[in-house]
């Protein structure tokens, strides 16, 4: 069995993949610190809670775009898994060719959301992630990555919305019965979804113009992306699971049996 893990800035996700079937998904707190025993005991307990025992797993891969968490991630995972991990960073295959100015400066969670959109659904695909940031990134019929934007994402604007305004409460974020808010709450959600679909779509509009790809295919995933995917026919697909599924198709690449440390 393979382990994916993916670090982003507010979770790190975890998949174990049996062949190409998703056997279990969990997800752990980026934000609080800790050392490698408390990810390895994380680990094995989310594992063992999935009836999946630790003898199984053959390799692990890695994305993250949170460094400091690193040192402890990886140890966790050598001394309690006995693997060394792969890390996706540049140099590996991918799959995708990044044609911007600096591509060191793409994330490794774009890189992968690139590889498995163009993997999974061919090119060209635009590709949106609702995360920490909304993202947007273009990549054409070549597996060739065009260009990427970055937006707020939905909950770092709810969040600012709250912190930075005092009398604006914390707020659950969904779609409001109507865009004609009667009350506080509902107009920051009104405020919060409809203005994120009006971005979604203006954006993707805007991208398919000025890129002349011809017909491109949209594919969308984060954590709360369906509620923008649900609300606009801009958006082809969504799909939860495609980070995950773009590591496996990473890690394919790399052509390595395992990582077991002998």
């Amino acid at each position: 069995m393979l382990i994916t893990i993916d670090v982003g800035n507010t979770n790190i996700t975890v998949g174990v993949f049996d062949g190409d079937d998703i056997k279990a998904t969990f997800r752990i707190t980026t934000k609080m610190p800790r050392t490698s025993d408390e990810y390895g005991m994380l680990l094995l307990n989310l594992l063992e809670q999935n009836e999946i025992s630790s003898k199984e797993i053959d390799d692990v891969i890695i994305a993250s775009v949170v460094p400091k968490v690193m040192h402890s991630l990886e140890a966790a995972i050598i001394k309690y898994l006995h693997i060394s991990p792969i890390n996706i960073e540049p140099g590996i295959k991918t799959g995708i060719r990044i044609a911007i100015d600096n591509p060191k400066q793409v994330g490794a969670d774009r890189i992968v959301d690139a590889a498995a959109a163009y993997g999974l659904y061919g090119g060209p695909v635009l590709v949106l992630d609702f995360g920490t940031a909304t993202t947007y990134d273009l990549i054409d019929a070549n597996g060739t990555f065009v260009t990427g934007i970055t937006a707020p994402g939905i909950q770092t604007s709810a969040t600012a919305l709250w912190e930075e305004a005092a009398k604006l409460p914390e707020i659950e974020i969904k779609k409001p019965e109507s865009i004609l808010a009667k009350d506080t709450i509902s107009s920051m959600q009104a405020g919060l979804i409809y203005g994120q679909i009006g971005q979604t779509e203006y954006i993707i509009k805007e991208i398919k113009k000025e890129a002349k790809l011809g017909e491109i295919k949209v594919v969308a995933t984060g954590g709360l992306g369906r509620i923008i995917a649900n609300e606009t026919k801009a958006i082809d697909i969504f799909d939860s699971a495609l980070t995950l599924k773009g590591m496996l198709l990473i890690y394919k690449k790399q052509n390595r049996k395992t990582g077991k440390i002998s």
